[in-house]
């Protein structure tokens, strides 16, 4: 039986990615992973306190127990909020457009 588990972590700005693998003991949290990679110090504008974390794209709570091979994603808060783009076209009277562009018969 081992006694460490390996797990990523891994964070995105347009720019830049980090992606940390790190060994960790079991039942290590999310946030416990998030705070033993470094990625903080790399990134300062996260916030530890405010982070909205995943598991292969499933929000996870920061007190998640990992398991083998998991890879904790730290989420950046939208530029732009969907509904609230969709609404303004929609007042505009814009129509959206699905793939290419008009087809010719």
């Amino acid at each position: 039986m081992t006694d460490r588990i390996g797990v990523e972590v891994a964070y995105a700005r347009p720019e830049r990615q980090q992606i940390i693998a790190l060994k960790v003991a079991p039942g290590t949290t999310a946030a416990q992973a998030v705070a033993c990679s470094g990625i903080l110090e790399q990134f300062p504008e996260l916030d530890p306190a405010a982070l909205k974390l995943g598991i292969f794209s499933k929000p996870v709570r920061p007190d998640t127990a990992l398991r083998e091979g998991d890879r904790v994603e730290i989420y950046r808060p939208l530029l732009a909020d969907p509904k609230e783009v969709r609404r303004r076209r929609a007042e505009s009277g814009k129509a959206m457009k699905k793939g290419g562009g008009e087809r010719e018969a």
